[in-house]
């Protein structure tokens, strides 16, 4: 059981999806959802060690829930639509926390999202806060929208250019990012790696519309890509978030590279019927010296989370700024996985399942649904591996701690 639990979680991991923003893609399936069934509530739920995360959800507020509670864990299982017509009186489910308390689901339905192989990662579901009844045509109706939400997954795997703005896919820049960095390390020359993120761009969308939002993503990607060189790697990681590689550029070149980005932004105009729209961007920059070795070199996710935390720190700051990262040393080693965890504490007593994301000799990258309440130490198990270290926090970020073994 748990090699199967493993294999789902290295395909979930292959579609690249987890924490990515919002998409309209996602967000209009579960509003078509809702209208054809007439439910209040739809979500596009995937699963992966430790919760259920919503790439898109209609009518409920979390993005996120643990994953033990959860109707959806229960839907993996299922062959093809699990129905619960009354979760009330369903055994299973009637003392169950979100049938008990928010969102108070009553009705459930979820088909089980699987990739070509077979393999079940999520759940597109239909929910209501009344018990209600589920036509045999209408499950037919929620597989078909399953597999919609598939073929989209799948689509953004594969391709290498986002439609909208022209700037590489996810994939297809982080593969320019191994290969940059493998070049950068040969031969011994600086790298850096910028995140920009607009800021406040939900607010666009909510008050302009998704063609105005759409146009404002054109429009940046567009100023961006005037502003930088031939050699240099543009890609779009999901709603409003871009990445750009910098190939034989320092820390200090980077971060003038950034605010050079940054101004561009702030001046730009973007017509609308009733004036013209005005924008702000938030950089991280993250930069690799030259000389560095591969011993002390993070990985492509190394590299992308230093630049995302120091995106995370400009807009702490602020947002309308760049700040830069400290020197990446701290990453050495890190590899990138996917993989269930346990956290013990209280000698024993307590413990929290987790996500494991990345794994070095010196520490782990790790998410859980609510890192406050998680003391500084802690013993780290990774089941499927045999795994077991004592670890302390180095930084504590919403759901997600930086550990260092100890």
């Amino acid at each position: 059981m748990q090699n199967e639990e493993q294999a789902r979680l290295a395909a979930l991991d292959r579609y690249d999806i987890l924490d990515t923003p919002q998409e309209e893609a996602f967000d209009r399936i579960t509003r078509l959802v809702r209208r054809i069934f007439d439910v209040p509530m739809s979500t596009i739920s995937l699963v992966d060690a430790h919760r259920q995360w919503f790439k898109a959800r209609s009518g409920v507020e979390a993005c996120e829930t643990a994953r033990g509670p959860a109707l959806c864990n229960i839907a993996l299982r299922e062959p093809r639509c699990l129905v619960v017509p009354d979760t009330a009186a369903d055994p299973r489910f009637s003392a169950n926390l979100f049938v008990l308390g928010p969102p108070l689901i009553r009705f459930y339905a979820g088909a089980p999202l699987r990739t070509p192989q077979g393999v079940a990662i999520g759940t597109l579901c239909a929910l209501d806060t009344q018990p209600r009844d589920f036509r045999p045509d209408e499950v037919e109706t929620l597989l078909d929208l399953s597999h919609v939400v598939m073929r989209e997954l799948e689509l953004r795997r594969v391709a290498t250019t986002d439609g909208l703005t022209g700037a590489l896919s996810r994939q297809a820049f982080r593969e320019a990012c191994a290969g940059a960095l493998a070049l950068a390390l040969r031969h011994g020359q600086p790298l850096a790696c910028l995140m920009l993120d607009l800021d406040h761009f939900k607010a666009v969308n909510d008050g302009h519309g998704h063609p105005v939002g759409d146009r404002v993503l054109a429009e940046v990607a567009a100023a961006c890509r005037s502003r930088l060189r031939g050699s240099d790697a543009f890609g779009r990681l999901g709603g409003e978030e871009f990445a750009i590689l910098l190939p034989q550029t320092g820390a200090a070149a980077a971060l003038a590279v950034a605010e050079t980005l940054r101004a561009a932004i702030a001046n730009l105009r973007v017509p609308i019927p009733d004036g013209t729209l005005r924008l702000t961007a938030s950089l991280g920059v993250a930069a690799l010296d030259a000389g560095t070795t591969e011993a002390d070199s993070p990985e492509v996710d190394g590299l992308l989370a230093s630049a995302d935390a120091a995106l995370y720190a400009a807009k702490a700051a602020g947002r309308n700024r760049c700040a830069g990262a400290p020197r990446l040393s701290s990453g050495a080693g890190a590899r990138r996985v996917l993989k269930a965890g346990l956290l013990s504490f209280d000698d024993g007593r307590a413990g929290l399942d987790c996500t494991v994301r990345s794994l070095s000799e010196a520490g782990a990258a790790l998410n859980v649904v609510d890192a406050r309440d998680v003391p500084e130490t802690f013993r780290l198990s990774i089941r499927d591996d045999r795994f077991s270290r004592r670890c302390r926090i180095a930084l504590r970020r919403d759901g997600h701690l930086d550990v260092a073994f100890v």
